[in-house]
């Protein structure tokens, strides 16, 4: 018996991170996973919210495709994590995108505050390497492998 194998949807990814070293860790290890999905980053909060809502430098430009997963820092210059989570889970057209919080804080209230908006996933960044790289190969198998995400091509915010 053969079994089909059903092509990969098209499955951008958004990562909302400060720290240039992290996004570059997470990037390497995408390529090595041979993951083809594309990858978008965004600085801090206030370029999250412009991107998804195609507002300020996405404004004119269709670089800003909706992301199937986003991976958020809590702790973001300017406009926070927290604050970019809570209105992305408000918000009619946006909050069906699952956002995968990856961060340092392991403060109870956090992590309460973060579920409590309609988190997904709720991951400490490890402080070391090896662990860095189980956590990462975690979240490239079961974000990119085992679920089955929504494709939406309905995304007019206008």
């Amino acid at each position: 018996m053969t079994q089909q194998i059903a092509e990969k949807p098209y499955l951008p990814l958004l990562i909302v991170e400060d720290s240039d070293e992290d996004f570059e860790a997470f990037g390497r290890f995408i390529k090595k996973s041979q993951i083809s999905n594309p990858v978008y980053r965004c600085i801090d909060g206030e370029d999250a919210l412009d991107f998804l809502y195609r507002q300020g430098d996405y404004e004119h430009d269709r670089q800003a495709p909706r992301p199937s997963i986003i991976l958020l820092d809590l702790n973001l210059p300017g406009t926070d994590g927290r604050e970019v989570l809570e209105q992305i889970k408000q918000d009619e057209k946006l909050k069906t995108i699952p956002v995968i919080v990856f961060t340092t804080s392991s403060n109870p209230k956090d992590i309460e505050t973060c579920y409590r908006f309609g988190v997904n996933s709720y991951i400490l960044k490890p402080m070391n390497v090896q662990k860095s790289k189980d956590v990462m190969q975690s979240i490239v198998n079961y974000w990119f492998s085992t679920v089955v995400l929504p494709e939406d091509s309905n995304y007019d915010l206008y």
